[in-house]
Order: C-alpha cells, then structure tokens, then sequence
C-alpha cells in the first residue's frame, strides 16, 4: 500500500517531498496508517489531535492514547480542547458543522505556526463513496457526485487512492494499535447509516457495489471539469453587477443548471432555486429569500442582493448647525446667503432654509408618502413616481426621504420637492450634496 498511496501523492501533486506536514490524528484505524505511511514516506510529520468533548470518557482516552503513541515513536504532537456544545450553540450550527470549523481552523492556525506545506487528514476511498451517496440522498448538482477531491487548499487526503478494508490489513500487518469510536454505529447519523444499513443492501445486489460508485465519480469528476468551465464562461456572461440577465438565461443551454450553480453557493436551497427557475415568464416584483440573501424578479433581470438589514427602520436627524453627515449617507451641508447658482444635478439640494424646520429627519420612504415634483403643481405618490422611473424593488428599498417636519423635502439623488424651491423671495439657502462614494 506504500506504493500505492506514494504514488497518488505524486499524481495528484500532493506533497514536495520531503516536507513537512499536519497529520490530523484522532487515533481510529485510518489516521494511524496515515500517520505511519508519511513518516515512511520521508514526510516531516506533526501529529494534530483535537478533543471535542463530545464522548465523555472517550475523548479523553482517545486524547491520552495518541499522546502515548506519538512520544513513543518520536512524532511532534499538538493537541487542542474544544467547547464544541457551546460553539455549535453560539453559532446555531449543527454538532458536526461546528466540529468540521473547530478542527479545519485550528489546523491550519498549526500549519501557519509550524510553517508546514498541508494538512493531511484520513479520508479513504469508502468516505468518498458515502459522501456521494449523502449527497444524493440529500440532493445535489454534479458536483456533489464527485466525491471527495484529493486536495483542496491546504487540506489534502492521501488515502483516497485505498479502500477501509485495505487500511485495516495495513494495520493488521504494521501491529499499529488503534482505537475505535463508538459514536461510528450510531446509525442516527445519516453518514453512519449509509454506511452501517445502505451499503450493505446495495452490497447485495452488486458485491462489488463500492468499487463500482469509486469509478462513477472518477468519471464525474472528469466530466464536471467540463461542465464546470462552461457554467464559469455563461455565467460570466449573464450574471453582472448582482443581476441575473433573464434574456440570457433563457437562452442558455440550460437555464435552471444555471441558476443552481449561481445561487446554491449564496445560501438558497433547491426548492427555492426550482421556484426562481419558474418564474421567469412570470410578472415582476416576486421575492425569493435564501439564508442571506434574496433574488427580486425584475423585468429584465433577477435581482441578487443581501437580505435587508433593520437599518431601515431608522431615523437620522440633519440640525441647524450642522456642517456634514456621516450616516447612513455622507454628505455636505452648507448654509448660503443669496445669490446662490442653483445646481440643476440630482446629488445636490438647494432650497430656501427659511422654508425649512428644523431638525431635519432623513428616513427610508414609506408607503403613502407623497410629493409635490420639482416644476410641478399637483401632489405625486412616491410609488407612482417610483413606478413611472421604473425603478424596480431593490432600487426603492434604497430611497432616502428628507423631511421637515411632515412635508417631504427631497427624495435623495432623485428630486426635490417644489413647495422649498428657491425664489426671487429666498435671502437664505440651504444645500446638501451627496459625497461621490455615495453616488
């Protein structure tokens, strides 16, 4: 098996020889055989345990075993306690989620310390099977059928290239001692039960059913290289600026793979992503929200922005004698004696200041608001004005209003209100200009 895995090492282009490297040692059969194969291999390895204190007595003899074995055969050791309970708990993730960012931080802070070229952990060719089968349990695009990747950033796993039955022969043959975690025939977790229950049935039918999934996602992976560079080439070309070009994307070879490659990775699941893709014939000014962000149809576009914050709801104050303001928009403001040359651009204010009431209130529009436009006579409704712009739903969610008092002065960048307007009679001014970064 040396030379098998050496030799994936080399094809994949895993490890310069010779350097030194993070081994990821919790102790079971498969972290040990890895730990055993570097060393043979030259590698300069540094044993990693992480103790999650998520099994009682277990974690803490797990912790002390590979503590033992490392000072016997000489290897560096780190070792690290987490609160994994209340982590996950802070975070509101999963045990396993918080488990998967407690490990994958704290070993690339080891890999920085120890100046190390990667991590390796222990994943073999049977976890990348149970992956793919979670994953279409679960529901997936290409990629997830891929498997487990031999490397990914700094992270790389040697025993892809072995299944956990040639592990343990290893093992067997080596007389390296191992330990066993209980929690693996806890068949309450998915990975678990597809390993315990699912793969055996399947085993049923095809004895050799494991090796036969292996060659799938070998193939997929070659196949997702493809379809991975033509999704980056279309969705470069019709996703811009946070839209979504729906011309586009109906034009495309397939517009819904589009959408899940886009979207899946902001945080929208497949039923929404299913929701969006139907609705691309449909009227503008439907919602679909992910975990953080949202997609507003739009009439020639699907909207991507972050979900809104609860700024929204706040109101800022413009005294008297105030010179600037910083939040939520910087501006300049600056009191005038006439004569003053008005400056016809929608990023500046000029009004007669005795007209105004102070303070100021600058607010987010709201409904029923209204208006009366610059040069014009009769009251306007903010959501007609907005509606005969054509501005569509994220554009009006970023309407600023200037008020004094209940009479709205200024819809901000986009026009004032004629009843402040400046007039043969005006002595004072008053001008607010919008700071460029903000235009």
């Amino acid at each position: 098996m040396l030379e098998t895995v050496q030799r994936y090492i080399e094809k994949n282009e895993l490890l310069p020889t010779g350097c030194k490297v993070i081994v990821g040692l919790s102790g079971g059969a498969d972290s040990m055989v890895l730990l055993d194969l570097l060393t043979l291999l030259g590698y300069h390895c540094v044993a990693a345990h992480c103790n999650f204190h998520l099994r009682g007595d277990e974690s803490q003899r797990d912790a002390d075993f590979v503590r033992r074995w490392c000072k016997d055969i000489d290897i560096p050791f780190r070792s690290v306690d987490f609160d994994t309970h209340q982590y996950a708990t802070d975070r509101k993730i999963s045990i396993e989620m918080a488990a998967r960012e407690l490990r994958y931080n704290w070993f690339e802070v080891i890999r920085q310390q120890e100046d190390a070229e990667a991590i390796a952990v222990a994943h073999h060719k049977d976890d990348s099977v149970e992956t793919l089968l979670l994953n279409l349990i679960r529901g997936t695009g290409i990629r997830g059928l891929t498997g487990i990747r031999p490397k990914n950033g700094r992270v790389i796993r040697p025993l892809l290239c072995v299944s956990r039955s040639e592990i343990e022969q290893y093992l067997d043959e080596r007389g390296i001692p191992a330990i066993f975690d209980s929690s693996n025939n806890d068949d309450r977790f998915l990975r678990n039960a597809i390993r315990l229950r699912v793969i055996p049935l399947l085993e049923q039918l095809n004895p050799s059913v494991k090796e036969a999934i292996h060659r799938t996602s070998q193939h997929l992976t070659e196949a997702e290289k493809v379809y991975t560079s033509a999704i980056t080439e279309q969705t470069a070309a019709l996703f811009q600026g946070g839209e979504i070009n729906i011309d586009a994307l109906k034009r495309s070879p397939s517009p819904s793979s589009l959408l899940f490659e886009i979207l899946t990775p902001l945080g929208f699941n497949p039923s929404v992503i299913e929701d969006i893709t139907e609705s691309i014939n449909a009227t503008p000014g439907k919602q679909f929200l992910g975990d953080r962000f949202r997609v507003i149809k739009d009439r020639e576009a699907f909207l991507v922005t972050p979900l809104p914050e609860t700024e929204i709801a706040n109101v800022y104050t413009v005294e008297e004698d105030a010179t600037s303001l910083n939040k939520p928009i910087m501006m300049q403001i600056r009191s005038l004696e006439m004569p003053v040359v008005v400056e016809k651009h929608k990023s500046t204010l000029t009004v007669d200041r005795d007209l105004l009431h102070f303070p100021l209130l600058l607010r987010r529009w709201q409904a029923g608001d209204w208006f009366i436009p610059f040069g014009m006579k009769g009251r306007k409704k903010l959501s007609d004005f907005f509606t005969d712009r054509k501005m569509n739903l994220r554009d009006k969610e970023e309407v600023w209003v200037l008020l004094s008092g209940e009479d709205l002065v200024w819809i901000v960048g986009e026009r004032p209100d004629n009843r402040f307007r400046v007039t043969e009679k005006t002595k004072r001014v008053l001008q607010i200009s919008i700071c460029p970064e903000n235009v």
